[in-house]
């Protein structure tokens, strides 16, 4: 007997598959710029800069300061993904070297 999906459950399944769908579309729309930036001009981690992103949607958020067609939330939700990636792609490299080379690495924060 299969559970019954409860309406919560299909409401986060949408809201999920929605900003899924939105993150894929800026990523072919804008490149791979949130987690591999071209540091012209920061030289910042990836780690740090999408904080920095993130520090100006919740700001945003603070002072109810947004344009008509953005949506600080939906933002700041879509860069909260991309650090997770960012923090598993961080983790799986420093597993890599500490094989590699037999060293423990540290933790970016």
């Amino acid at each position: 007997m299969t559970p019954k999906i409860t309406q919560t459950q299909t409401d986060i399944v949408c809201v999920c598959d929605e900003l899924k769908e939105l993150l894929l579309e800026k990523n072919r729309k804008y490149g791979d710029s949130a987690l591999n930036p071209m540091r012209i001009f920061s030289k910042a981690s990836t780690l740090e800069q999408l904080k920095v992103r993130m520090d100006d949607k919740l700001s945003r958020l603070q002072n109810a300061q947004s344009d008509d067609d953005e949506d600080p939330v939906t933002d700041l939700l879509g860069y909260l993904v991309l650090y997770k990636v960012a923090l598993t792609r961080d983790k799986q490299e420093r597993a890599s070297l500490e094989q590699m080379y037999g060293v423990h690495c540290q933790e970016a924060e």
